[in-house]
């Protein structure tokens, strides 16, 4: 049994990739939401197929959003799940598994993506995340990789754990991917847990330069490198408010900079709160 969708008629593909940036777990500092707004605003998208989101979403969960106009409802926006094909930089083809994270039916779901993607000869598979991890803002953001595949996992020079973690509906589709033997893998950006909350464009900058790097797409970056320096010079201006917080900071970059690292690490909690009142615009100058 697959998920119920609609097919769209769409332009002969060939051989594309297949991009899955879902809302839902994990996606610290927006990394993933930025990386696939990138793509949706940099390239030409066209529907491939839209699935059935009474059958998927809990909408008590995903609300649809009501326009009110001068006390006149006019119109629902629903939360749905869609499949866009788009070309890159260079014409090469693409596919791009947007929406929210379903709630309901992952097995189901995941056999019906990767039925569409067999059939349109889809050559790899590549979901995007992040999570927050004790890193500085001021060092080069950092990747992991998982991989359905041994061989995969380790053909690039990302991080590799060894864990049991919740799941998230990407994982089921590396693991089926696999399992039907296409290449599928994850890439995994880490996002300084003070600022895990916020956006962080550096992290969205890194996933599609990760990206471009596995699938040898070639990909737009948008507003993310000017995004990417604005926000860095912002948490630099409230992390210099709070000694505390700038030593913290030293410290995060000794262990960056340092294979076998410096210790235990304080808590992020209280910068994490400073962080955000400043970017909220509440501390005090």
């Amino acid at each position: 049994m697959s998920a119920g969708y609609e097919r769209a008629d769409h332009r002969p593909l060939r051989e594309p990739v297949l991009v899955v940036a879902m809302e839902g777990w994990i996606d610290a500092g927006f990394a993933a939401a930025g990386a696939a707004g990138t793509l949706l605003g940099g390239l030409d998208t066209e529907p491939v197929a839209t699935f059935d989101s009474d059958e998927l979403l809990d909408h008590r969960a995903r609300r649809p959003v009501l326009s009110i106009v001068d006390g006149v409802s006019e119109r629902l926006a629903w939360p749905g799940i869609e499949l866009r094909a788009a070309r890159d930089l260079n014409g090469r083809d693409l596919l791009l598994l947007v929406g929210a994270e379903p709630d309901h039916s992952w097995r189901a779901f995941a056999i019906a993506v990767l039925d569409i993607a067999q059939e349109l000869d889809t050559r790899m598979l590549v979901h995007l995340g992040a999570y927050p991890a004790a890193v500085p803002h001021t060092r080069q953001a950092l990747l992991s990789i998982t991989a359905a595949k041994p061989e995969l996992a380790h053909r690039w020079t990302f991080g590799r754990g060894t864990l049991d973690v919740p799941a998230g509906i990407q994982a089921v589709l590396e693991r089926f991917a696999g399992d039907r033997g296409m290449d599928a893998l994850g890439l995994w950006a880490q996002v300084p847990h003070y600022t895990s909350a916020a956006g962080y464009p550096a992290a969205s900058l890194a996933l599609l330069e990760a990206l471009a790097t596995v699938s040898g797409l070639a990909l737009p970056s948008g507003d993310l490198e000017v995004e990417a320096r604005n926000t860095e010079a912002r948490l630099d201006e409230a992390v210099a408010r709070n000694p505390e917080h700038k030593a913290m900071i030293e410290l995060l970059e000794q262990q960056a900079d340092s294979a076998t690292g410096v210790g235990p690490l304080p808590s992020g909690d209280e910068l994490a709160a400073e962080v955000e009142r400043f970017l909220r615009g509440e501390g005090e100058r």
